[in-house]
């Protein structure tokens, strides 16, 4: 038998109605020159000869005598795939927003824990303009109980094919049915009781580990990184290592009506910012969501004085490994919404994530991904309904604003069925208290955003994913402006002298801004320099007295605060209040 693990079994334990615990995605596909087909039929077919090539699609749930265990995977030799695989025809004139419209109302619906966890819908009637090709799109939804986000792009991996010729696959080996559909009694528990002590065992043996990292955190060496992280007053000034976030209307109980935006930029761009700004593509999705949501609060009078807190998932999956369950855990890092410049966001961010990834390269050894489980399905399935019918999250402080997924993906062209895929738009899970989800799956050159929400709390999402949109371009122009102004020659250099450049073509981590400077640089509480940029070096061989004018030239902060102009003539007239129950602070 295949047992859940601790952590795969947790996203069982923890669905409610409000809260489906399904990841999914949605994909606009073009057909084929002059093809005349019919793709639903094409598509099932296509799956229909690939069911064997992940587990996912025959594997179901076997649940535990009086629910006193987590439950086991075993094989469906039956999978009703009319059931699975489904046509849906869009309304005229099958816009994009309608679109939208229809994956949020499939995404809010459970799966049929009977069957396997997973449904597929071809969706057509899309919209298109004269002389374009046919489209049709593809939404898939697997429960998160049996993949996480680099599980998941295996199986796209799996389902999908690099050439429009579909290749060849190996049919399945003939196997014997026992035709039982159901373990007996006796054997569910014996299995339940063997599992849950081989867990126990294994978390006996992970208790030095856990202890070691624990105390790396709690008392770190004189002299390590974290020591001087965690003694330097500047750290606790920023508001890094508070527990908690600040209250906002996203950090509600949810229902389970959803909101679903989706929009791409270009994934040279974005690399391009972290390159110019010596940050990681991390660092610049996450000051990409920050500002957005910072201008999104903003327009309704609710955007706290504290930086917001995004949870973060940290993959603990191993280089290679495909396996088809969950490898991954959390960390909470800054949003830096408190400070407006676009550049020295992305600085705070930098310094927040690059805390916690020293904290989990502590403790990412030491964490479990299975863990006993005797009594926990009844117990957590109690505690999560509990939680959501009580209001709870209404009132007590959240651990983490809203959730922000950057998963890795495919950089390469994908076909389905010979129809080219256009986009891997990711849709996740709101969940009760944290009711926003951004999650970002690159593939082909592209970075797709998926906002999810509930359809209460944010229900002009679309607004939201526009203002991801404008955020990135302000950091994209900062960027070029930086490097414009690197490649400038300065105003009084010689033609022998070399000019001064206000960014290194190549930042290290010593000429990286720090979030505290750059912050003081934008109040004007520092000598003028360009905001989110290095401070000049300094040369070790005497200047002539053709750079000394240079460097303190005050026409230098002309190019500071980049990205402020642009903020002022986006910005739109404040939005009526939301009423206080919801427009919280």
């Amino acid at each position: 038998m295949n047992h859940l693990s601790g952590m795969d079994a947790s996203f069982l334990h923890l669905e409610t109605p409000e809260t489906p615990m399904h990841v999914g995605g949605m994909h606009t596909l073009e057909l084929p020159k002059g093809y005349s087909g019919d793709f639903y039929e094409d598509f099932r077919q296509h799956i229909v000869e690939r069911l064997h090539v992940s587990e996912v699609f025959t594997r179901k749930l076997a649940l535990m005598p009086f629910e006193m265990s987590n439950p086991v995977w075993v094989e469906d030799d039956d999978v009703d795939i009319d059931y699975h695989i489904r046509r849906v025809t869009l309304p005229k004139p099958g816009t994009a927003k309608q679109l939208e419209q229809y994956v949020a109302r499939l995404h809010s619906s459970l799966l049929d824990r009977s069957r396997p966890l997973w449904e597929f819908f071809v969706i057509d009637g899309l919209e298109k303009k004269t002389g374009e090709p046919d489209r049709v799109a593809l939404y898939t939804k697997v429960h998160h109980a049996g993949i996480d986000g680099q599980a998941g792009v295996a199986l796209a991996t799996a389902i999908m094919d690099l050439t429009p010729e579909p290749r060849k696959v190996k049919p399945p080996r003939e196997l014997r049915r026992n035709h039982r559909y159901q373990l007996g009694m006796a054997e569910l528990a014996s299995a339940a009781v063997s599992n849950t002590l081989e867990q126990y065992v294994k978390l006996v043996k992970t208790l030095p580990d856990m202890a070691r990292a624990l105390q790396s955190v709690m008392l770190p060496q004189p002299g390590t990184p974290a020591a001087g992280k965690a003694a330097g007053s500047e750290r606790r000034a920023t508001g890094e290592f508070r527990l908690f976030g600040p209250k906002t209307l996203f950090n509600v109980s949810i229902t389970n009506q959803r909101a679903y935006a989706a929009r791409s930029i270009p994934l040279v761009e974005a690399k391009q910012i972290g390159k110019r700004f010596g940050y990681s593509l991390n660092d610049v999705v996450l000051a990409t969501c920050g500002g957005a949501i910072r201008r999104y609060l903003s327009e309704y009078g609710a955007l706290p004085r504290k930086s917001l807190t995004a949870a973060v998932p940290v993959s603990l999956r191993e280089q290679g490994n495909t396996e088809a369950n969950n490898q991954v855990s959390m960390t909470v890092m800054s949003l830096a919404t408190d400070i407006e410049d676009p550049v020295a966001r992305l600085a705070a961010i930098n310094e927040s994530s690059s805390a916690a990834k020293t904290m989990m390269g502590n403790f990412k050894a030491a964490i479990p991904t299975d863990f006993p489980s005797f009594g926990a399905p009844w117990l957590m399935s109690g505690l999560a309904s509990m939680y959501g019918r009580s209001g709870l999250a209404n009132s007590i402080p959240p651990v983490a604003n809203v959730a922000v997924s950057n998963v890795p993906g495919i950089q390469a062209t994908m076909y389905v069925c010979g129809a080219r895929m256009l986009n891997y738009f990711p849709v996740s899970i709101a969940s009760h208290g944290v009711a926003l989800n951004i999650t970002v799956q690159s593939y082909n050159g592209s970075l797709d955003y998926g906002l999810i929400a509930c359809r209460r709390t944010v229900p002009d999402v679309a607004d939201l994913a526009g203002f991801v949109v404008d955020e990135h371009r302000r950091l994209y122009a900062a960027a070029m402006q930086a490097a414009a102004a690197d490649t400038a020659p300065a105003a009084g250099a010689t033609t022998t002298e070399p000019a001064v450049s206000l960014v290194p073509s190549k930042p290290t981590a010593k000429a990286r801004p720090k979030a505290a400077a750059v912050r003081k640089t934008v109040a004007g509480k520092a000598a003028p320099k360009t905001a989110g940029t290095a401070a000049v070096p300094k040369p070790t061989r005497r200047r002539s007295p053709a750079l000394k004018t240079v460097a303190s030239e005050p026409a230098v902060s002309k190019s500071a605060s980049p990205g402020t102009a642009a903020a002022k003539t986006v910005s739109k007239p404040l939005r009526k209040p939301r009423s206080p129950a919801s427009a919280l602070h």
